[in-house]
């Protein structure tokens, strides 16, 4: 079950959609947008998940065409042969940290290559590249939760569950994350985001729950359906 202890719930709705519009330009500025490509895939035969097509249309293209215009800019998190995601143009970075250490592995070389690569960006936003129907207001809302929290991170919720890698992360907690990681041995992303507080920035599930993933080839099943059904999603 989710846990809600530590967090803060911002429940965004009472805020409205104009509060988003006049400010999602300003919030997003200086954001580098992390689509995280770096699971092994078990539960569905192997290969990249964010390859996989739903509607026609990869996952990865479909979580590239929601992030990329939310960040200044956007790169992929992947382990091995980064030539297979060439044609997004985008550059592809593998953790640094061994064994396939999990989501905060990837969440801190996209810390690591925004120190190195674009120094006046101030956060992270990552989300899963197994996510079809991501939010077109991502950025913004998560930064709301967090401004209004005044908290340093925030994360996406829908209905009850909690959805730990869609995320903005400071890039001034790099050499926490790395000590946490590599000296701690640390994995499970709550246990390292409650120690500095983050928001939670809810969504409704209905009619489509914007983080849907698809693990599974029941979900990819799934998601085809969605997408058929709500092409607007």
């Amino acid at each position: 079950m989710p846990r809600e202890s530590g967090a803060c719930s911002i429940r965004l709705s009472a805020i409205g959609d104009d509060w988003i519009a006049r400010s999602s330009r300003a919030m997003t500025a200086g954001v580098l947008g992390l689509v995280l490509a770096g699971g092994l895939a078990r539960r569905m035969g192997g290969g990249d998940k964010p390859l996989k097509t739903i509607g026609g249309v990869t996952i990865l293209d479909r979580v590239l065409s929601r992030l990329v215009p939310q960040c200044t800019s956007v790169i992929i998190n992947a382990n091995g042969d980064p030539a297979r995601f060439a044609a997004t143009g985008l550059p592809v970075i593998a953790d640094d940290v061994p064994d396939f250490a999990g989501p905060l592995a990837g969440i801190l070389a996209g810390l690591d290559w925004a120190v190195a690569h674009v120094p006046n960006v101030a956060f992270v936003a990552s989300a899963p590249g197994d996510c079809p129907f991501l939010p077109r207001d991502l950025v913004a809302r998560l930064h709301q939760a967090r401004q209004q929290a005044n908290l340093p991170l925030a994360c996406a919720r829908s209905g009850e569950w909690r959805h730990p890698v869609v995320a903005l992360w400071p890039v001034a907690l790099r050499n926490d994350l790395r000590a946490a990681v590599t000296a701690e041995g640390l994995r499970k992303i709550e246990v390292w985001t409650a120690r500095h507080g983050v928001a939670l920035a809810d969504w409704p599930v209905t009619p489509v729950d914007p983080f849907f993933n698809v693990n599974t080839p029941e979900d990819a099943a799934e998601a085809d359906r969605i997408a058929a059904q709500h092409p607007e999603a």
